[in-house]
């Protein structure tokens, strides 16, 4: 467990599959990192359905970000991404619901896809995209300490057990009930800024 870490004065927010910057999660973090934290550098970008290119869009994107004072929240697919970019960086990371098998999960999702919060846009989620998924996937995080993931037993998406076997010696909240877009996220959202030190 780390002891009063840094506050991060960089932040990035990775939505999930199909999802986007305009998630009610998403939103609640960027109004009290901009409410409560005006300094902290926020980013939450809009991810392309290419796990490579998202991937280097985020990589390039935290390319001068300082290492021991960032920190990135994912949910579901990104809590996926958000669990690779701490194992490349060594970053604090915060996982919502995340996919922890990702290629195999969306591998069902192969076609045409809308997106969430807007269904009139639409994307292609290509076969080739479960290969790259594949090769972001990581082994043990280097500091189970510096990962806090929040899990719902009522996800009804992903399986509470897998998540939690992913993270071994990691702090988990473990939610009764609950569900995969964590709609009560507004009463956890305090002890996820605070494990980032803010």
């Amino acid at each position: 467990m780390l002891q009063n870490p840094p506050s991060v004065t960089h932040l990035l927010y990775l939505h999930g599959f199909r999802s986007s910057p305009k998630s009610a999660k998403a939103r609640q973090v960027a109004e009290r990192v901009a409410r409560d934290h005006p300094d902290v550098t926020w980013w939450c970008p809009q991810l392309p359905p290419s796990p490579r290119e998202a991937m280097a869009m985020v990589t390039n994107g935290i390319a001068a970000w300082p290492r021991g004072r960032m920190g990135v929240i994912g949910s579901s697919l990104g809590g996926f991404y958000a669990t690779t970019v701490a194992c490349d960086t060594g970053c604090r990371a915060v996982l919502l619901n995340p996919a922890v098998n990702a290629a195999r999960d969306l591998a069902r999702h192969i076609g045409e896809q809308t997106a969430w919060h807007d269904p009139a846009e639409h994307f292609f989620f290509e076969p080739r995209f479960v290969d790259e998924l594949k090769a972001l996937e990581r082994g043990a995080p280097p500091d189970p300490s510096k990962l806090f993931a929040v899990i719902a037993k009522g996800d009804e998406v992903l399986d509470w057990r897998e998540m939690t076997g992913r993270y071994p010696g990691s702090r988990i909240k473990l939610l009764e009930g609950g569900d995969h877009a964590l709609s009560d996220f507004d009463r956890h959202i305090g002890e996820v800024l605070a494990f980032l030190g803010l």
